[in-house]
């Protein structure tokens, strides 16, 4: 048995506790979370399927948009000049971390606005030590980190397969983007590689997607057989292009991403970029939860794909050797 007094003490103490408990419960962290590319359109990036594979991983991780992450997604849509306004946006705006799709211009910009968020790359293709992005791949250091799809004779391993594709093969273009920083080192393997199978090659330029017909026009022009593309973002964002135009100019064309083989084109081998944009998403994960960038090692690729289109062969009546046939991971009927 209560009395009156002792009821009454008892209720209002409650009410007084139930709102000050509530008061006092932390309020959940809302993370900021930056892209920064260079030509992928503000209207359509979350279409792109690299960042889906991006975003994807993310929520698996436990993190959802407008819940408890937030991204600011700045984009140049192909004029360079713009990224560095840009990335001091982000930086004023003081995300927790900054993503940039590959090295280069985007990643200059980033570097220059900020060295103290953390900067993660999903696939850069230059030499990450020996140009100083970061001190070593096992400990980078500093406040950038992430994935190096560097490839060490890459491009003269495609050049072997367009070989054996076309035996009599004579004359390679080569289609290239100008901000693709590692073009040199690739050129270099290229041209070594050329020279030992008494290949022609005729490097094409093409920044963005309106400058690809004009590309493929004067690789007709000059006689090129086939086309080799490098690991650029041209080719990566607007592989259907790359394919078409190819095929339109009957041209066999390789290239690092699946992407242009899905789309129509003959070949790809090199790694596999949407795994690799995936696993991005572990070090934006560590790094929201406390990790330093500059103790988180850059990884490597490790496995190389090779993807044959069957139709596409037929198409421009080629005939694939059983042998690389019986070496492709996918062979697209």
């Amino acid at each position: 048995m209560i009395d009156r007094r002792t009821f009454v003490v008892g209720v209002a103490g409650g009410f007084l506790v139930a709102p000050l408990a509530a008061m006092a419960q932390p309020v959940a962290r809302v993370y900021r979370v930056g892209l920064l590319t260079t030509t992928t359109p503000v209207a359509s990036w979350r279409n792109l399927p690299a960042f889906r594979a991006f975003l994807d991983e993310l929520h698996k991780l436990g993190y959802a948009e407008g819940r408890d992450t937030v991204f600011e997604y700045r984009s140049a849509e192909g004029e360079w000049q713009r990224l560095p306004n840009f990335a001091t946006e982000l930086a004023n705006l003081k995300v927790d971390v900054i993503v940039v799709p590959v090295c280069g211009a985007v990643l200059s910009a980033a570097r220059g606005a900020t060295r103290t968020i953390p900067i993660v790359v999903q696939s850069c293709s230059d030499d990450m030590v020996a140009t100083g992005i970061v001190a070593s791949l096992a400990r980078p250091g500093g406040n950038i980190t992430g994935l190096s799809k560097i490839t060490p004779q890459l491009a003269s391993k495609q050049l072997e397969l367009l070989k054996e594709t076309v035996p009599n093969l004579s004359r390679v273009a080569v289609l290239w983007d100008p901000g693709y920083l590692d073009l040199t080192a690739d050129l270099q393997d290229l041209r070594a590689a050329a020279q030992r199978v008494s290949v022609t090659l005729q490097p094409t330029e093409a920044h963005g997607r309106d400058q690809l017909a004009a590309a493929f026009t004067t690789m007709v022009r000059e006689r090129a057989e086939a086309v080799i593309t490098f690991s650029d973002a041209t080719t990566y964002n607007y592989p259907r292009q790359v394919a078409e135009l190819a095929m339109k100019s009957r041209l066999p064309v390789i290239s690092p991403f699946r992407e242009v083989v899905d789309a129509g084109g003959l070949m790809s081998y090199g790694p596999n970029i949407l795994d690799m944009w995936r696993r991005s998403a572990g070090y934006v994960d560590k790094i929201l939860k406390g990790a330093k960038p500059g103790d988180l090692p850059i990884e490597q690729p490790t496995k190389f794909e090779l993807l044959i289109n069957l139709k596409t062969a037929k198409a421009l009546r080629l005939t694939i050797p059983q042998s690389l046939l019986l070496r492709a991971d996918e062979v697209i009927q």
